[in-house]
């Protein structure tokens, strides 16, 4: 199939998705809430979230040289460095779960190694500063912490496990040469093409720039009401920028690259959508899996209940701070403070689209283990945490 008739369906999908008339649905059950979540995500994450991270996730690909990639996250790199600077990524990206995918992909293929990459992976969706505040805000200052300490020491040591788990097999990738894009020669300074690619991370961020509680003075209120002039700014000043420095074919290179990344990773992450709500529906509805089931399950401080609470989150999609009231109305229904950790530390950083995604780059051991790693590590952390708040 040509690759403009492929845009078009996936574009026709988008379209379908984005304007699902299910309030006119006669039914509301599992089928409903799946449809209902994946227009939702159409409407909410495609155009703001994913777009960007697409063209971000191209431009990785074209535009930044693989010995720069393998120089700082490279099975060669320095380790302190490497994980440093992957394990703190989230505090400025601020990006969901699937939103981080295009740029995890980029990285990798670029012949970062995999400890670093998937502390990338971890870290993006896992350290966001807003919603770690929201968190000490509306379950507590203890709890707000703990993700806060454990989401940094979980990037950091989730990579680590990776790269010494699978070490032979990177050694032999980076041996190899085991990439899939070629090297890129430098065609600007690097002065240009840092301005280049903060801009578009500022566009992603700020255009998701989440609205603040009713009563909050200060910084962040002030950036929520002039996002979009914001966002505009640093938008005219990337085509400003496209036009004046970028030739015609690296141009052409970068939308090519972005649209690889767009069509191996969109059909993924929208068959998990339906899959997702059809398991465990939008929060506060439900799925197959009753919420009465859920509830009963992670309530006090048991091995099982913590390990519940890992399962659910690491299944369920979560949007940006959207955790925050589903974990309070689940404290509220007797869920205990070690499942809830457990949940805050599994669920940001996973979900099954986001796992579907990873298999498809790194293969599917690979990301069980990856899987098998938060999850393992969630219910521990969150056993210790409850125990100590007795």
């Amino acid at each position: 199939m040509k690759e403009w008739k492929k845009f078009l369906l996936m574009f026709s999908a988008f379209l379908g998705c984005f304007y699902l008339p299910v309030e006119l649905l006669p039914f509301r059950n599992p089928v409903f809430e799946s449809l209902a979540l994946v227009r939702w995500y159409a409407r909410e994450h495609v155009l703001l979230c994913l777009l960007p991270a697409f063209f971000i996730a191209g431009a990785i690909s074209v535009f930044v040289s693989q010995a720069s990639v393998i120089k700082y996250f490279g099975a060669k790199a320095n380790k302190f460095l490497a994980y440093s600077v992957a394990s703190v990524s989230g505090t400025i990206l601020a990006v969901c779960s699937c939103t981080v995918l295009p740029l995890f992909s980029g990285i990798y293929k670029r012949g970062a190694g995999l400890g670093p990459a998937t502390a990338f992976l971890y870290s993006g969706p896992a350290i966001n500063v807003l919603a770690i505040i929201m968190t000490a805000r509306v379950l507590g200052w203890e709890l707000g912490l703990a993700r806060a300490v454990g989401a940094i020491l979980f990037s950091v040591v989730v990579g680590l496990l990776m790269h010494l788990i699978f070490i032979k097999e990177e050694r032999a990738r980076q041996t190899r040469g085991d990439f899939h894009i070629g090297e890129t020669e430098e065609a600007r300074p690097l002065w240009k093409n840092a301005l280049y690619f903060v801009s578009m991370v500022a566009i992603l961020v700020f255009a998701n720039w989440q609205k603040p509680q009713d009563g909050d003075t200060g910084l962040w209120p002030a950036i929520f009401n002039l996002k979009w002039i914001i966002t505009s700014g640093f938008l005219v000043l990337l085509v400003a920028m496209l036009i004046s420095w970028f030739k015609r074919q690296e141009l052409k290179d970068w939308t090519n690259a972005s649209w690889t990344f767009a069509k191996q990773i969109m059909p993924l992450l929208l068959a998990g959508v339906v899959v997702a709500g059809l398991l465990l529906g939008r929060p506060g509805h439900e799925g197959f899996i009753p919420s009465w089931i859920i509830e009963k399950a992670v309530g006090g401080n048991s091995l099982l209940a913590n390990f519940y609470a890992s399962i659910v989150g690491a299944l369920m999609y979560f949007a940006t701070l959207t955790e925050v009231p589903i974990l309070q109305a689940l404290i509220g229904a007797g869920m205990g403070k070690g499942p809830a950790l457990a949940l805050l530390l599994a669920g940001p950083a996973l979900s099954l689209p986001n796992m579907l995604v990873i298999r498809g780059v790194i293969g599917t051991k690979k990301t069980v283990v990856y899987v098998s790693i938060v999850v393992v590590m969630a219910t521990i952390s969150g056993i210790l945490f409850g125990a100590i708040g007795k």
